[in-house]
């Protein structure tokens, strides 16, 4: 994984600019946030389940997964981070942390202290408003997947969750030439979806047919946008991203 070569807030600060606008001031006061920065390996909890933690973790490069494991062993993932996001910044207010939070690809992390977040906040109060706001954009994102998995079907859901990360991740400057980083497997895609990994499987294999996407190794290649999005029955809105940012 490669040194970082700028503030390791910056995926940070580009998040949030794709929700909104910020001042001069508040990049600077996030630019200045004391991060401490760690490389993880995949498949490493940053997070576990009945932590209360004194940090939050923003990622700055790679994949993490919010997630659950029921008494018999089998995982619901309730969300996917990309880099910009603090997945656990509810852990500002929720004293003990009711799922947890692992590394699904190797990752680059900054842990952010709670104490600097909250004098963050009383320096630059209109970053609470901001943080609120991305938070709230992500309770939005958990609603459409609790619909897709109740009322979509296999091809919907899984072309659904391919738009959205590829609009995410285009918001966030990942996209070039209609091509994302998307290091997931297919076993993590079920594990989001309610899906097996076999369905999963024929599942991409027919959207691979109908020529919409390519999805080899670690990267997304959408073809057809139009054709993918109505597949996954895919409106962004509920993404709530600055126009500026908006994918096609």
């Amino acid at each position: 994984m490669a040194r970082l070569s700028q503030s390791p807030t910056q995926a940070l600060i580009t998040k949030l600019e794709s929700i909104t606008d910020l001042t001069p001031g508040e990049i600077d006061a996030l630019r200045a946030l004391p991060v401490r920065v760690q490389e993880v390996r995949d498949d490493q909890d940053l997070v576990r389940e009945g932590d209360r933690p004194t940090h939050c973790c923003l990622v700055i490069e790679g994949f993490v997964a919010r997630y659950k494991v029921t008494d018999k062993g089998k995982r619901q993932i309730f969300s996917f981070h990309t880099p910009g996001d603090i997945p656990d910044v509810l852990s500002l207010q929720l004293k003990t942390l009711d799922h947890s939070l692992g590394t699904i690809t190797p990752c680059t992390v900054g842990f952010i202290q709670h104490e600097h977040l909250r004098e963050l906040f009383q320096r630059q109060p209109r970053l609470t408003d901001v943080f609120w706001r991305e938070t709230l954009i992500d309770a939005a994102i958990f609603r459409e997947w609790m619909l897709g998995i109740g009322r979509r079907d296999a091809k919907t859901r899984v072309a659904h969750l391919l738009c959205e990360m590829f609009t995410r991740l285009k918001a966030v400057g990942l996209e070039k030439n209609n091509t994302v980083p998307l290091s997931l497997t297919q076993n993590e895609v079920g594990d989001a979806l309610g899906l097996s990994t076999v369905h999963v499987n024929r599942t991409l294999q027919a959207l691979r047919g109908d020529s919409l996407l390519v999805w080899e190794g670690r990267t997304l290649t959408v073809l057809d946008w139009g054709r993918l999005a109505e597949a996954g029955e895919f409106d962004k809105g509920y993404l709530h991203l600055d126009r500026k940012n908006r994918a096609a």
